[in-house]
């Protein structure tokens, strides 16, 4: 069976029209269709994640207030003083629980990064044995208050290192932002 040229010239052309048509369809159509259904496909597991990560938040709620509310319990009083005081009088007792010799506590206010705290850092030197520079280390970090210890020196003072002397930064943190300009 052989197809007159004419036949065959129409068929070639309705062919390669057609093929045409399909790449065209495909570039305009399909692939921009494709890569949008795919774009949906991952906003739509994203937004899973978060919708199943804000119900696990909202199923942890009441355990999460009671986690915060005893945290800021621990904070420094919003009164100035009266946070240096109780800081002041913390590391007198740690000292004296430990027998470590204190030289000076150092408290100074500065802010917070953001307007919606500020800390008390305070530079504590004192004297002692390794044993009770690490008994006033472990009663320091005792305390039930919101304290962070920034740095650590140990210095010996005799040759044998019998006696060392410790130098401590700490900070404290206050839920108040700090008053006036510094």
């Amino acid at each position: 069976m052989t197809i007159p040229v004419q036949h065959r010239q129409r068929l070639l052309f309705i062919i390669a029209g057609a093929g045409l048509i399909l790449l065209i369809l495909d570039r305009v159509a399909f692939t921009p269709l494709t890569n949008l259904w795919r774009e949906r496909a991952l906003e739509i597991t994203r937004l899973e994640t978060n919708v199943a990560a804000g119900n696990g938040l909202l199923e942890r709620a009441d355990q999460l207030k009671r986690v915060w509310a005893d945290m800021a319990s621990r904070t420094l009083p919003k009164d100035p003083s009266l946070s240096e005081n109780n800081l002041i009088t913390a590391f007198d007792r740690c000292g004296r629980t430990s027998g470590i010799e204190l030289g000076s506590i150092k408290p100074q206010w500065k802010r917070g990064t953001t307007d919606r705290y500020s800390v008390l850092e305070c530079r504590v030197d004192g004297t002692g044995s390794y044993a009770t520079l690490a008994r006033f280390l472990f009663e320091v970090e005792k305390l039930p208050m919101a304290l962070r210890l920034e740095s650590v020196e140990l210095t010996s003072r005799d040759d044998n290192g019998g006696k060392l002397s410790l130098g401590l930064v700490i900070t404290g943190l206050r839920l108040t932002p700090m008053e006036g300009k510094q």
